[in-house]
């Protein structure tokens, strides 16, 4: 399994030292073998001293390796951190910010030839489930993306689930997985209101990989409580 933690816009460098030494404890105690990332704010990247098996990611960036874009940051502030894995068009961009299919295709392959491990998502919203297009709409999202690239990962995240409170159902999420399976050899994440209660439930779904998890994974606690009860599956 692969637990993934996007932390947005949300904790203090100070906590995000804090969580990444109680988390890297947490591992090594339980000899948990998941792959566990965590996506701190642009403003908490470090160098943490990690012993465990978790990988720090990038949670954005610009497609460029420096340059005049302000408010961005690029390739040589990731590399000062050792950063070699980004997620790539959360919804949250795509709605909120406003990014296209082909800027978030050109930020694809910029980090795809930079060598990163990505994240890469896709969601419906409800009215796209409610109007029956679903996979239309999330196969659109691959426009320009590479699904042969080696160091992919997909994180299916519902609009309509996210920080909602409300997880799709099981049946739901094996529906979608399963159709993504057909085309998409890479591991498959489920996001979208996954919490401690629901984690076994979820990662005993055929297709899912892992999940990635926003804000029950903000506390350090409850994300190691998350990966504690999603063991053996």
């Amino acid at each position: 399994m692969i637990y993934a933690s996007n932390f947005k816009t949300n904790n203090t460098r100070a906590y995000t030292k804090e969580y990444i030494n109680t988390l890297d404890d947490f591992i090594s105690e339980n000899s948990i073998k998941d792959e566990i990332y965590v996506f701190p704010t642009a403003t908490s990247l470090n160098m943490f001293g990690i012993s465990s098996n978790i990988t720090i990611g990038a949670q954005n960036a610009y497609p460029v390796k420096n340059g005049s874009y302000t408010g961005e940051i690029g390739l040589e502030q990731l590399d000062e951190f050792g950063i070699k894995t980004i997620l790539i068009g959360h919804s949250e961009r795509r709605e909120i910010l406003k990014e296209s299919q082909e800027f978030i295709a050109q930020k694809f392959n910029f980090f795809k030839e930079q060598g990163f491990r990505i994240i890469y998502c896709i969601g419906e919203t409800k009215e796209t489930r409610d109007s029956r297009k679903t996979m239309e709409y999330l196969w659109s999202e691959f426009d320009g993306i590479d699904l042969e690239y080696d160091k992919l990962i997909v994180a299916y995240e519902p609009i309509w689930a996210i920080g909602t409170g409300v997880s799709a159902k099981k049946e739901d999420i094996d529906e979608v997985l399963s159709a993504l399976r057909l085309r998409v050899k890479a591991p498959l994440l489920y996001g979208g209101s996954v919490k401690s209660t629901n984690i076994k439930e979820i990662a005993s779904i055929k297709d899912c990989d892992g999940v990635l998890i926003g804000s029950a994974s903000w506390k350090v606690e409850s994300f190691c409580e998350i990966i504690k009860n999603g063991q053996n599956q």
